[in-house]
């Protein structure tokens, strides 16, 4: 029990750090290119999981070692360019409607793991997807008669991470999770390390100190989050992850003077309750697939 209430204490941790992170990347993303405020917070990042993983048992070769090279590769490019597209929803978008679309990437991955992963689906996930797009499709409702296309920037930020979750997901099956950590931090960082020097702008005194920030929340989210799966499974860390949106809404409404309609709201509160129930199904049916086994 005390495991447990551990594992929420970071769990909490890490999504509070990981919201102010998103906050401060609005910020800076808002003066700086997207892709140099992602290639530095890589450079740390990267750094951070090689000497984690050089105080792992058999060090850095044996983390490194992978049944899956190309895949892993993949997962690691697919996240670096969705957090870049991420950092740039914030600043184009918005925050809170960014992360409003956001939370409802697990009703994306639903929706790929069938074909991509083979999983089978029963009615009650389907009627909680369902839900789910129509809440989507609410939170992307014209206010003013035309549709925003900004909005699709959002869209394929999901379908980035939707595809790196199912990567994620099919490599597990060969690699240990350590070893997926690695490869996200290093793949990330030399990808962006490859791209991010054409984007090189000089910060200004104060934003360094920013950057510096948003380095620090990167590193110690990552940390706090790690120390929760190792204490709590997915599906009881994974519901947890929608507090980004309430955080996201309250940084974007007091710091950045956001606005919040009701469409957004609404439909917000009917993509969060659907992600639940679809992840807390997916946890179901596999507990049921283990028990038969």
């Amino acid at each position: 029990m005390k495991s447990k209430t551990q594992g929420y204490i970071f769990v909490l941790l890490a999504i509070t750090i990981f919201s102010l992170q998103d906050g401060i990347s609005k910020h800076l993303a808002s003066t700086y290119p997207p892709v140099f405020v992602t290639m530095i917070r890589y450079w740390a990042f990267a750094l951070f999981t090689i000497l984690l993983a050089s105080k792992m048992r058999g060090g850095i070769r044996t983390t490194a070692r992978t049944k899956r090279p190309v895949l892993q590769i993949i997962r690691g490019v697919l996240l670096a360019a969705q957090v870049v597209v991420a950092i740039s929803c914030f600043a184009i978008i918005g925050l809170a409607h960014s992360q409003a679309i956001f939370a409802g990437t697990p009703i994306l991955i639903a929706l790929l793991s069938m074909p991509l992963l083979g999983e089978r689906v029963g009615w009650r996930r389907w009627t909680a997807i369902g839900a789910g797009l129509a809440g989507v499709l609410l939170i992307l409702k014209p206010e003013g008669g035309f549709f925003d296309f900004k909005l699709l920037l959002a869209i394929f930020s999901c379908f980035l991470f939707a595809f790196y979750v199912i990567a994620t997901r099919l490599v597990s099956r060969d690699d240990p999770a350590m070893t997926s950590f690695f490869y996200t931090g290093v793949v990330g960082g030399i990808a962006m390390t490859l791209v991010g020097p054409f984007y090189w702008t000089w910060m200004s005194g104060w934003d360094w100190g920013w950057m510096a920030l948003v380095c620090m929340t990167s590193i110690s989210s990552h940390y706090f989050l790690i120390r929760a799966y190792d204490m709590l499974d997915a599906a009881a860390v994974q519901p947890l992850t929608y507090l980004q949106l309430v955080y996201a809404s309250i940084i974007g409404v007091t710091v950045y003077n956001e606005t919040l309609n009701l469409n957004t709201i609404v439909g917000s509160v009917i993509v969060v309750a659907s992600g639940i129930f679809t992840i807390w199904r997916e946890h179901v049916v596999a507990a049921r697939g283990t028990a038969r086994t």
